[in-house]
């Protein structure tokens, strides 16, 4: 290799990581914005829009039929049986399990409350993999990780003592670490057969098989009361956009820029979550909610770096 090609080999492996990062991003962002617009999707308790059930289907069922004109288009085989109980654990998981319970909690919390709690999503994956996958991990990602829970657990309860319902655990609260774990063992079953399926067909397959509980799901629990443009256009984007097209650009930001670099980028989500919440449903910035955020990540953060198990010492 000249000295030519190799400084265009080196320009191009720039670009992509560029590109990767700015990838990454567009998927986080377009992730943070999963709270609010969920939210503003179900309404709260006082005044309920859509149903946690039927956005919940809804959405599965509009990124199921986007699937379906994805993998045509690009004539993407089946999936081999190896295949069908990791697509099913992702389906139960991530079609399901998380917008279900997400759901039903942010009618009862605001989005930013919801943010702190799913910031121990990349914790709670990397726990997930080193027990479905058998990947061992430092002491000190598992000391990383309690931390972590620990300090979740501190503002729930600093938090319903605020709003008075005493000082323990509220029901919303509990549902968000369901949503939480479904994830993370969603994304795990995902991640077994993403080598083999290729990660934009992974979430297309999942969606697509989702299709014979989803599109029966919608049409029962379709509303009976009038409902806001606002709460139908916030069903839209989770559908189109949370459940399926920022899958792409994530996992696309992921292979070009390198995971390591490029998954960092999910330390940007609850601040992104937090605050866009003002704006879109007129929460205020409050600083504990702030100050747990970050507490939460830099616990995530210093996890995620002893997530995976030391590497073994050379001979002398």
């Amino acid at each position: 290799m000249n000295m030519t090609t190799a400084t265009l080999t080196l320009d191009e492996d720039r670009r992509n990581q560029t590109l990767g990062l700015w990838l990454g991003f567009i998927g986080v962002f377009v992730f943070a914005l999963t709270l609010p617009m969920t939210r503003l999707a179900t309404g709260t308790a006082d005044a309920p829009q859509l149903s946690p059930w039927f956005v919940t289907w809804g959405r599965a069922a509009l990124a199921g039929c986007l699937s379906i004109a994805y993998l045509t288009i690009t004539r993407s085989p089946l999936p081999k049986p190896e295949h069908r109980v990791p697509l099913a654990l992702s389906l139960l998981g991530n079609a399901i399990g998380y917008p279900l319970l997400l759901g039903w909690a942010l009618r009862e919390v605001t989005a930013s409350h919801a943010a702190v709690i799913t910031a121990l999503l990349p914790l709670a994956t990397a726990a997930a993999a080193a027990w479905l996958m058998h990947q061992r991990a430092r002491l000190g990602f598992w000391l990383f990780a309690a931390l972590g829970s620990a300090l979740v657990a501190i503002y729930s309860l600093l938090r319903a003592q605020q709003l008075g319902h005493g000082f323990g655990l509220s029901h919303a609260d509990l549902l968000l670490l369901g949503a939480v774990v479904a994830a993370s063992v969603g994304y795990v079953a995902g991640a077994k057969v993403t080598p083999s399926l290729g990660a934009e067909r992974v979430i297309s397959w999942v969606c697509v098989m989702a299709l014979p509980i989803t599109l029966p799901g919608a049409w029962f629990t379709w509303p009976e009361q009038p409902i806001a443009l606002s709460s139908w256009l916030a069903l839209g984007y989770v559908g189109v956009f949370s459940m399926w097209a920022g899958f792409f650009a994530w996992f696309r930001g992921l292979a070009l820029g390198g995971a390591l670099r490029v998954s960092q980028m999910q330390l940007l989500q609850p601040f992104i979550s937090i605050v866009a919440a003002v704006p879109l449903l007129g929460e205020s910035l409050d600083l504990m909610t702030l100050g747990f955020a970050m507490a939460v990540v830099a616990t995530v953060f210093m996890g995620r770096k002893m997530a995976a198990p030391a590497p073994p010492r050379r001979p002398a």
